[in-house]
């Protein structure tokens, strides 16, 4: 016959609660009360509920059916408030142990892995384990703590945060835009060289969206250079291969060390989003919500308009 510690619920919900939680077959010794007080509790409660809770003979004392199903309740509101107690603590200690991030290239290499020593200079008992591949995988099934993905994610029982929009937007170098001149339209793209994106898979070319006035558009160019990484279209366009639209934290560092001019901003267009997902069994962990945080604040400033 199991036994409920009336001590341990007082000690989660106070001494009020014990006409609720309180009746066990432990002795009166266990329970540090007397027998009349326990049996005056027993009556008490199942007066109050109008069932039986022990059934009674001269050389027995035994839970029913009803008072086994309520002796279990209470063990699992004990339980949650335990485990309630755990978050809160886990959710205040310091980051530690490893962290496994999982992520599509591009997003890997401009996003996550430049953000990554500030990361650690504020957490350095984190450790990062960065795996970086186009392909989805199976967070819970492959021990992944975190992901970041572009695209409003489906349903899939695991927690997100969107970090923000995916801005797209044409670039140059400035040694192709000295030769060839700077387009002032979309129209324009016709005339010129650009480099252009085939995904890897499906084998379809990218077509680029534009916005003009209140409506969206899109157009695929009659491009001389197709690449399936963006890193490569990325290198193409510094080395002066002509014209080619990608997202704006990628662009970012070329644009910052003067290697890329951004094109057309007025009609550039805002479309999906970077969003994290991660499992529920991680909800509490520390780095995952310190590198969300840090990843939220990083996000943000590679979002600001060109």
């Amino acid at each position: 016959m199991e036994v409920i510690d009336t001590r341990r619920l007082e000690r989660q919900f106070g001494s009020g609660h014990r006409d609720i939680f309180g009746i066990t077959a432990a002795s009166p010794r266990q329970l540090a009360i007397s027998p009349s007080a326990v049996s005056k509790s027993v009556q008490r409660l199942e007066q109050q509920l109008g069932i039986s809770l022990f059934t009674r003979t001269t050389r027995s004392l035994s839970l029913t059916p009803e008072g086994q199903d309520l002796h279990e309740r209470a063990l699992k509101l004990l339980q949650d408030v335990e485990a309630i107690g755990q978050l809160a603590t886990a959710a205040q200690a310091e980051p530690s142990g490893m962290l496994r991030i999982a992520a599509s290239l591009p997003i890997g290499l401009h996003l996550i892995a430049p953000a990554l020593p500030a990361f650690r200079a504020a957490h350095p008992r984190v450790t990062i384990d960065l795996r970086l591949d186009d392909q989805l995988v199976d967070l819970t099934g492959q021990g992944i703590d975190l992901a970041v993905r572009i695209g409003n994610p489906a349903d899939s029982g695991l927690l997100s945060r969107r970090l923000h929009s995916l801005r797209l937007c044409a670039f140059a170098s400035p040694a192709y835009l000295a030769t060839r001149g700077t387009p002032g339209h979309p129209d324009e793209l016709a005339t010129h060289d650009t480099v252009n994106l085939r995904y890897r898979s499906s084998g379809q070319l990218f077509r680029w969206p534009f916005r003009i006035g209140e409506r969206e558009i899109e157009i695929l160019p009659s491009s001389g250079i197709v690449a399936d990484a963006s890193e490569a279209v990325m290198a193409a366009l510094v080395a002066g291969g002509g014209i080619g639209i990608t997202a704006v934290f990628v662009a970012a560092p070329y644009v910052a060390r003067n290697e890329l001019v951004p094109l057309l901003t007025d009609f550039a267009v805002e479309r999906h989003g970077v969003t994290a997902l991660w499992p529920e069994s991680r909800r509490a962990n520390p780095a995952v919500r310190a590198f969300l945080d840090h990843l939220a604040r990083v996000a943000k400033q590679t979002a600001v308009p060109t």
